[in-house]
């Protein structure tokens, strides 16, 4: 990674500037770095795959949609205003999350991405990142034997249901979802004027309300009931089918890993539950 770091930096016009190195994973390298005694991040690619957020970033902006300024670019790389260090943004903090004003302005801008997305994904949704590509009959396979789940009622009704799931997930409306909220990957106005988020590697296609449910499961519940009001009417549809397709969704994800994390559970319980149910519901 050294050799392609050291290029993007003189790329970026920054071999000679003092870092400091703030995150190193999964091929992506975070650095605050120092230009004239003003403080930017730098964001660094080395898998090929993760530098679809450079092009997310230029998608948002072309929509109007507020990102974090972006100072300069190159094929592996971002530099990018310091919220950290910014006269107007702070970053966001756990009492955010319980927080009423800063929900209402997260929801203005989900609100705003939902809807200049509707046009994006229209055009161009098959370049883009889908979560519930992985809403396969192969996924939900794997997810039964990985968590010895073979015999519930759920994964039966699901099965004999599956290609009329699929049809209805093709027909609802597709939009820009962001699918990684939390709030380190917030900015918030000093002013509580409006709030962004940032990281957009899993911004991709999807229906709206699968980004309801992944901020609302985050926020305390006056605030998520804030966050509610201010987004606005969702699509009943849309919800009935997340909380089937979502499950299998997450599971899958954490059936990756080479422990079941603690994030999965309440949905692995679901299996035995309300999910049979979810799946009857949706006909």
């Amino acid at each position: 990674m050294d050799e392609a770091w050291m290029e993007a930096l003189r790329e970026l016009g920054l071999q000679n500037c003092a870092y400091t190195l703030l995150q190193e994973k999964d091929g992506i390298r975070v650095a605050r770095v120092w230009r004239q005694g003003i403080p930017y991040i730098i964001k660094f690619f080395q898998a090929a795959d993760f530098r679809r957020e450079i092009a997310n970033y230029r998608i948002l902006a072309a929509l109007g949609v507020p990102t974090l300024k972006v100072h300069a670019q190159t094929s592996s790389a971002l530099l990018l205003e310091d919220a950290a260090h910014s006269p107007l943004y702070r970053l966001g903090t756990p009492e955010d999350l319980r927080d009423s004003a800063v929900a209402r302005r997260i929801a203005d801008w989900y609100r705003l991405l939902h809807q200049k997305g509707y046009a994006y994904a229209a055009r161009h949704g098959a370049d883009l990142y889908d979560e519930a590509s992985v809403f396969t009959r192969e996924a939900i396979a794997q997810i039964q034997q990985k968590t010895g789940t073979q015999g519930a009622p759920a994964w039966k009704a699901l099965e004999e249901r599956f290609a009329a799931i699929v049809q209805l997930l093709q027909s609802v409306p597709q939009t820009l979802t962001y699918n990684d909220f939390y709030f380190t990957n917030l900015a918030v106005a000093k002013d509580l004027s409006s709030a962004m988020m940032f990281d957009y590697n899993l911004l991709g296609r999807g229906y709206a309300y699968a980004d309801v449910r992944n901020v609302t499961a985050s926020l305390e519940e006056e605030a998520r009931q804030a966050f509610l009001a201010a987004y606005g009417a969702l699509n009943p549809l849309e919800a009935r089918l997340d909380r089937v397709v979502s499950t299998v969704v997450t599971l899958h994800f954490a059936c990756q890993r080479k422990t079941f994390p603690a994030w999965a559970a309440a949905e692995l319980e679901r299996v035995s539950t309300s999910l049979e149910s979810d799946v009857l519901a949706l006909f």
